[in-house]
């Protein structure tokens, strides 16, 4: 055979031909035709028969074994001497910042320590501490899986999350973000709340919409058609559909310790909005109120160099002298959206807040008395006052979560 091999038949061919000529002589014509045969065999090899990747394990003991390091010289890339046991045992996974050691110091090749052909390492973020992340809360509500060990691999695990939300794109939008928009609690946590959003746009991306999102399509009259399904016992569901079919994302998740978070307004890569609820405060105002304005985020102030806006509504309450400008204007697209600035300017209600009065300007405008209660509460500052007509723990229960973090209807 003087030819490429080009096939197994070639190639059992050629090595029941170097079978027979395993006892050629030096500078013979047999001789030759083994050498060639030999050198088209290992090409044919290499390309249909790559070797195998050694083990990581395995490489790390012979590389103890070529620098004549013990298991104590180990302690430093493992953290100790149980882990480094326990590790070259076979029981204790790898971390990636161990992985990154053991390349830069022992010369272990990443391809072999992540045991994937041509796989490098991806790239070190100094400004993100991994360690931050709620990942112990986050694997109890599923966001994550139950790993053993799992603070020891957060990297890895958020790694795999953020790649599902879409990219470090989402997490640089909330984590990094300078002189960004929203109601920024003091003592959020940005790790939490990163962890929060994060989890919203993967349940986004899990079911995209049918129906492609259209800029300008939200204005002061579908905020009061939204408004208008709070009149239905399912209104809060009717909403979710309403939205989804005009190309909007509606998420509910509840919050994370310290994020102190009512909703958030974000942006997918492909232009779709989402809007992010936790219902930390479960009353029929607060929805409807908290859903209208992330709609007017939507609006007026969501792009793609605004891509997330985050509200904590308390603030509204105890700090409006500081309040920006977006804000301001969420806050009264919301409020003309639930009840027309010409409607509450003539009602009753505004100076005498009886029940009666409440129930008249509900049923002529047809939304939920919650609405205007919770309207008349926030003007007054009085929150004891039509403390039965705002609804509490009447949201939800259309909501419920199961362990995936989605809802269960």
């Amino acid at each position: 055979m003087k030819r490429l091999i080009k096939n197994e038949n070639d190639y059992e061919m050629a090595l029941s031909r170097i079978e027979e000529l395993m006892d050629a002589e030096s500078d013979t014509e047999e001789m030759d035709e083994l050498e060639l045969l030999t050198a088209l065999v290992e090409m044919y090899e290499e390309r249909h028969y790559p070797a195998g990747l050694p083990d990581p394990i395995s490489a790390i003991k012979f590389r103890m074994e070529q620098l004549e390091l013990t298991q104590k010289d180990m302690v430093p890339y493992f953290g100790s001497k149980s882990r480094v046991s326990e590790i070259l045992n076979g029981k204790r996974k790898l971390t990636l910042p161990m992985m990154r050691a053991l390349n830069k110091e022992l010369g272990i090749s990443a391809e072999v320590l992540l045991k994937e052909p041509g796989a490098s390492f991806p790239e070190e973020i100094a400004s993100i501490e991994w360690q931050r992340f709620p990942v112990v809360e986050m694997a109890k509500r599923c966001w994550l899986p139950k790993e053993k060990n799992l603070k020891e691999n957060v990297e890895e695990a958020m790694r795999a999350l953020i790649d599902r939300a879409g990219g470090l794109e989402v997490l640089s939008g909330v984590l990094f973000r300078q002189g960004r928009g929203g109601r920024y609690n003091a003592k959020m946590d940005q790790y939490a709340l990163a962890a929060w959003c994060i989890q919203v746009m993967v349940l986004a991306r899990k079911n995209p919409l049918e129906t492609q999102y259209t800029k300008d399509s939200v204005n002061t009259a579908m905020l009061r058609e939204v408004a208008r399904l709070s009149y239905f016992k399912e209104g809060p569901l009717l909403a979710k559909e309403y939205l989804e079919k005009h190309g909007i994302q509606m998420i509910v998740l509840r919050h994370l310790p310290k994020t102190y978070l009512d909703g958030a307004a974000m942006l997918m890569p492909d232009g779709t909005p989402v809007i992010g609820l936790t219902l930390r405060y479960d009353r029929i105002d607060n929805f409807w109120f908290c859903l209208l304005h992330e709609l007017a985020h939507v609006a007026k102030h969501l792009s793609a160099s605004d891509s997330i806006i985050i509200d904590d509504l308390d603030i509204h309450r105890h700090d409006a002298t500081s309040e920006d400008k977006i804000e301001k204007e969420a806050d009264a697209m919301a409020q003309d959206g639930l009840i027309p600035q010409n409607e509450w300017r003539k009602s009753p209600v505004k100076s005498r807040a009886t029940a009666s009065n409440v129930l008249a300007l509900a049923n002529k405008l047809k939304i939920h008395p919650a609405i205007i209660a919770g309207r008349v509460r926030r003007e007054s500052g009085n929150y004891r006052l039509l403390s039965k007509y705002v609804g509490p723990g009447e949201i939800r229960k259309h909501f419920s979560e199961n362990c995936s973090g989605r809802p269960s209807k």
